[in-house]
């Protein structure tokens, strides 16, 4: 850029209402829209290393059906399909799969994965809506060749339609350049996935009565089902795979007359054997476990069953058991014992209730697991990550967060990575000797973070 001044020796001047255009040269433009992308909401980004993937040979009927559906160059006879379920029942898993599926298809000249956003309740740029257009159109740009010189100019003609409401970008960086090729018939039909929405949360919103929060969170991710509905609407070579809980305001949306002729919607729950699935994951995960501690008649048949019984067909349940056992401190036998001895002391009922209050019964049991000395400091620490992971944890990430949050509450330093030690199953803690830092998104599944913590349940 040049050097030279065009107010050089200029003194004693006004400016009266001054524009000053931002300007984006040919070069600069896509790398100007990926640094405004959600890079973390990316299938195979960093933060979401390693992303959640279905266990080899289980979730194989929800997999098929949505592959089938998709039908890759000719595209479905509906754009859109909407796959739900309950927390935990790995929805995020299945689009991982899928999204991987897709990328790895053999035999095609084309990448048949056009764009992918994960929402994430927890992380500042995934949980509000605010970067989802330009993140789709910046992959988009990569995905479709033909495509790119055209978002390319779209960003360059106004750089300002990335400070722009979502509606009009939608328009100016994905409608307009696909408008720009006209005939699409020889554009093969690309999936975008959005998993998660019911984890858009709109986080500049938090702050407010959780009354009022809680319809701006409905807004949002209304306003998000609206803009997949608009863009099916310009008969795009695009189709929308889109996974989420089905919150009462998301399904009735989905269920409205706008929606029924363009929507496929799938209960991931009604699908498949769960049980099968859940029960060929756990003999896997101990028959792995087994063989790293040299014990090959552990745990026995009698404390598998009792295992996969108790997990009833969520999986989310048995990869907290999993990961909780799996302890680098400690045995797994003891920790699987000590689980097993638990479920036989919980409310008579526990068995049958819904997949969250099993899953809190399980958090619970976990942070009991750690020495009762501990207890109260470990509760305090967990406590000062969840109310500081929307200002500085992503960005800092957590083990260097956790060493300001000990100096700012007054804690001897390394106290607090110390006290969160044993709650690996939930919390993704790097190797202390590590020059790494653990993953930017703390928390293993965004249940967690909410687990009532009662004194009465945990310590």
């Amino acid at each position: 850029m040049s050097s030279v001044s065009l107010f050089k020796n200029a003194k004693h001047f006004v400016v009266n209402n001054p524009t000053f255009s931002t300007y984006v040269s040919g070069t600069d433009a896509l790398q100007y829209l990926y640094e405004h992308s959600a890079t973390g909401a990316m299938h195979d980004s960093e933060e979401r290393s390693p992303p959640p993937m279905c266990h080899p040979g289980t979730r194989e009927a929800v997999v098929i059906r949505i592959t089938d559906w998709y039908g890759y160059q000719a595209g479905p006879g509906k754009p859109i399909m909407w796959v739900h379920a309950p927390a935990g029942y790995g929805k995020t898993a299945v689009a991982g799969t899928v999204s991987k599926i897709l990328e790895e298809a053999m035999g095609l000249d084309f990448n048949p994965l056009g764009a992918t956003f994960f929402f994430w309740r927890t992380s500042p740029e995934r949980n509000s809506p605010a970067r989802f257009i330009i993140t789709i159109a910046y992959q988009l740009a990569m995905s479709i060749p033909e495509l790119t010189p055209h978002i390319d100019s779209a960003v360059k003609r106004n750089p300002m339609i990335l400070r722009k409401a979502l509606e009009v970008q939608l328009v100016k960086l994905i409608v307009e350049p696909f408008k720009a090729l006209g005939d699409f018939e020889d554009i093969p039909n690309r999936l975008i996935i959005v998993d998660g929405l019911d984890e858009c949360i709109n986080s500049e919103q938090e702050s407010r009565v959780e009354k009022k929060y809680a319809e701006d969170q409905e807004k949002v991710q209304v306003r998000i089902l609206d803009l997949i509905h608009t863009l099916q609407s310009h008969r795009l070579p695009l189709s929308f795979l889109i996974l989420s809980r089905p919150e009462v305001w998301i399904k009735q949306h989905i269920e409205s007359r706008a929606f029924e002729d363009v929507v496929e919607t799938v209960d991931l729950y009604e699908i498949g054997d769960h049980m099968a699935d859940v029960e060929k994951y756990v003999r896997a995960e101990l028959s792995r476990i087994a063989d790293k501690i040299g014990d090959e008649e552990w745990p026995g048949e009698y404390i598998a069953e009792r295992f996969v019984e108790r997990c009833n067909g969520h999986m989310l349940y048995a990869s907290t058991v999993i990961g909780h056992i799996d302890d680098p401190y400690g045995d797994p036998r003891d920790l699987l014992k000590a689980l097993y001895d638990s479920w036989f002391n919980s409310p008579p009922d526990l068995a049958h209730s819904t997949p969250f209050s099993s899953l809190y019964e399980l958090y619970g049991q976990i942070m009991r697991s750690c020495p009762a000395k501990n207890r109260s400091l470990m509760i305090e620490v967990l406590e000062d990550v969840i109310v500081a992971g929307g200002y500085f944890l992503a960005p800092v990430g957590l083990q260097r967060s956790l060493a300001v949050l000990d100096s700012l509450s007054g804690r001897a330093l390394g106290s607090g990575i110390r006290a969160l030690r044993g709650l690996h199953a939930v919390l993704r803690l790097s190797d202390p000797d590590s020059r790494y830092d653990s993953s930017l998104e703390p928390f293993v599944h965004s249940s967690f973070p909410r687990i009532p913590r009662e004194p009465t349940t945990l310590v």
